[in-house]
């Protein structure tokens, strides 16, 4: 995600596993029916089913599984995730407005066998100079929600956290190197948590995170405690960005798309933070990255347990927005003067690249598409739909 240009990170998560021996309970119905029925997953419920990783999970999820009954409830309080509707019901997807923070609104959806929540406020810029009420409700109360929601219906639960658990000081401490064009970890450094690969899920998380990285990790912590307690089946995925087509970017979450936006339509831009240069750094993953790997999670969950999984598209997959600018103006056809503002807002971090290793090693998931490839599917998305998109996305909408 981005302010402006000061990058921050879409919300989403990781894996260390924990309590494996932990006794089953209520969830064992959930694991056995996945591992039983193969092919067919059985009745899957995503919770902000209408936003840009909901939806894209949604309809890939569709795709490769037609005989799955997938469900999107969402509250569309997000600017375009109107549009999403109708791409859902037409990829054979049911659509409930619903709010994750009315208990009530879950009793439309009936039993399902799994499910995936995406609903959240995924802005780390939330709660600065403005009310945290809904942040907190909707992040922490809305997990409650479908917490009981799984342990009432044996429900598995995939929950998409953030790398924005990790506390902002001790991200802002690592020893970065600047070049010409990034800021990268100094060569062979490495302590606590992280290396010259990137961090990982065991790294330090004393200290403050932003109230958006707050309540992801005191949901990991309740959801850890009900699998404990009730024997659900979880996994917690910690990402740090994500992109694609159909995030709607603006200037405090969603940079990837920003750029490639105003680039395109030659709108105003800026580097914020950390001097104003653009060297900044995060990795990025691709939706469809992130559907492979939940996809996988899912036919593989355990009563009991509620692995910690840190996934991202990785050092290969990294780049500074200085770095982007260039990737977007070789597909815009022409170079955009980027202005630049100095400051560094509060909740910001210069650098954060995620370490797949572990992921890798217990799944065999790892990132197929490249950076280039994800930017050239944002650009044809862009392309395509620009009279829809470009009154969302671009520079005449205020605060965007």
């Amino acid at each position: 995600m981005v302010h402006h240009a000061g990058i921050r990170e879409v919300a989403i998560l990781s894996v260390s596993i924990r309590g494996a021996g932990r006794l089953a309970m209520s969830g064992s119905g959930a694991a056995a029916r996945f591992k039983a029925q193969g092919t067919t997953l059985g009745r899957i419920l995503i919770t902000g089913g209408a936003g840009f990783v909901g939806s894209s999970l949604g309809l890939s999820w569709k795709r490769s599984r037609p005989d799955d009954d997938v469900i999107a409830f969402d509250n569309l309080r997000r600017a375009g995730s109107e549009l999403a509707v109708d791409r859902l019901q037409g990829g054979g997807i049911q659509f409930i407005h619903g709010d994750v923070r009315n208990p009530e609104d879950f009793e439309q959806v009936g039993s399902v066998d799994l499910v995936i929540d995406c609903a959240a406020e995924p802005s780390v810029q939330a709660g600065y100079g403005s009310s945290s009420a809904f942040l907190v409700h909707n992040n922490l109360i809305g997990t409650v929600n479908c917490l009981e929601f799984c342990k009432r219906h044996g429900a598995g639960l995939i929950f998409l956290s953030t790398s924005r658990v990790y506390p902002i000081a001790g991200l802002r401490a690592l020893p970065l190197e600047e070049t010409d064009d990034r800021l990268e970890l100094e060569g062979s450094a490495s302590g606590p948590g992280w290396s010259g690969k990137g961090v990982r899920t065991d790294f330090p998380l004393a200290g403050s995170r932003t109230l958006y990285g707050a309540t992801k990790l005191a949901s990991e912590l309740l959801i850890e405690e009900y699998c404990a307690m009730y024997g659900l089946a979880a996994v917690l995925n910690r990402c740090g960005v994500v992109a694609g087509p159909w995030q709607m970017g603006r200037v405090d979450q969603g940079f990837f798309t920003l750029f490639a936006a105003r680039h395109l339509w030659r709108d105003p831009l800026q580097y914020i933070g950390f001097g104003g240069s653009g060297k900044q750094v995060r990795d990025v993953l691709h939706v469809e990255d992130l559907f492979d790997l939940v996809l996988l999670q899912a036919q593989n969950l355990e009563a009991g347990t509620a692995p910690v999984c840190g996934i991202g598209g990785g050092h290969e997959n990294s780049v500074s927005l200085k770095e982007l600018s260039r990737l977007c103006a070789a597909r815009s056809g022409e170079a955009l003067k980027i202005g630049s503002t100095p400051e560094t807002h509060p909740s910001d971090v210069p650098y954060y690249v995620t370490d797949n290793e572990a992921i890798t090693e217990t799944t065999g998931w790892r990132p197929k598409r490249n950076l280039e490839e994800l930017l050239d599917d944002v650009f044809h998305w862009l392309r395509k739909h620009e009279s829809e998109l470009r009154p969302l996305l671009g520079a005449g909408e205020g605060k965007r």
